[in-house]
């Protein structure tokens, strides 16, 4: 597996469209950390991005040494609102940005039968660019439980259209994250993504689940084992073959620097990747 980081480290739980220090910061900051790559949002570029600001993030990133896991190419997606699968019915300019970045894997959602036939349509023009779709398993979509996620990806039918491990999500939406979801979820597996929580009646941040209405979770600390241990799910995943990008997905918690907060994700998962 390879360590990636995503941008999100500098946003906080509750904003994804502003970052809180520049991702030139954030960049040198993971690779000094011992990062692979970052997971790029529209935080730091999107589908409106102007081309020279793309490019001037792609050549950063190319000096550094750096590689782009994933694009998620607008602040819908991130959010998941109610034009989240715009993507999918015009998924060019996505596909130009990744491109741009010299990444082959955009992330997608999808919220009901009608995204079917648009994934079929999206994949089939990723694959003619050599590039891969891949959907998190994410609260408020097709894909919070391991059988609706299976069955959608089955009825899609296309090779180059993945799933994004994500057991946070899992866990809020009541679904077994284990290793027994791995296995399942291993063969379209094509990115894993790490933020980590607790369930928290008092907490303010909610997860809108279709399955179990609002849950209430907290962010806690990387490290933090009375969130999700993610020891075990590292050895499910190296046991059933996964050699893809693991992201930290964490946003910024807490009064600490960003700086901070890179240097723990470090430390916390290197060892263990």
């Amino acid at each position: 597996m390879k360590l990636s980081l995503s941008v999100r480290i500098a946003e906080s739980p509750k904003r994804k469209d502003v970052a809180a220090v520049p991702v030139e910061t954030v960049a040198a900051c993971a690779k000094a950390a011992g990062f692979s790559g970052l997971s790029m949002r529209a935080s730091v570029v999107g589908i409106e991005s102007p081309q020279e600001r793309v490019r001037q993030v792609r050549e950063m990133l190319d000096r550094l040494g750096l590689l782009v896991s994933m694009v998620t190419g607008d602040l819908a997606l991130a959010i998941n609102d109610a034009t989240a699968t715009v993507p999918l019915r015009l998924i060019t300019p996505y596909l130009d940005l990744a491109e741009a970045l010299d990444c082959t894997l955009l992330r997608v959602m999808m919220h009901g039968e009608d995204d079917i036939a648009f994934a079929q349509r999206a994949a089939d023009e990723a694959v003619e660019r050599g590039m891969r779709l891949s959907h998190q398993m994410h609260w408020g979509s097709m894909f919070e439980t391991v059988d609706g996620a299976l069955d959608v990806l089955k009825r899609v039918g296309r090779d180059n259209f993945g799933v994004t491990y994500e057991p946070a999500n899992m866990l809020a939406c009541g679904e077994d994250f284990g290793p027994a979801a791995v296995e399942r979820l291993a063969p379209h597996m094509f990115n894993v993504y790490f933020q980590n929580i607790q369930l928290d009646p008092a907490s303010e941040t909610v997860f809108p689940t279709r399955c179990r209405g609002p849950v209430p979770v907290r962010f806690v600390a990387l490290g933090d084992r009375s969130g999700i241990d993610p020891a075990l799910l590292i050895d499910a995943l190296k046991q059933n073959g996964y050699d893809g990008w693991f992201s930290i997905h964490q946003p910024l918690i807490g009064d600490g620097s960003v700086e901070d907060a890179i240097a723990e994700a470090a430390a916390e998962f290197l060892p263990m990747i």
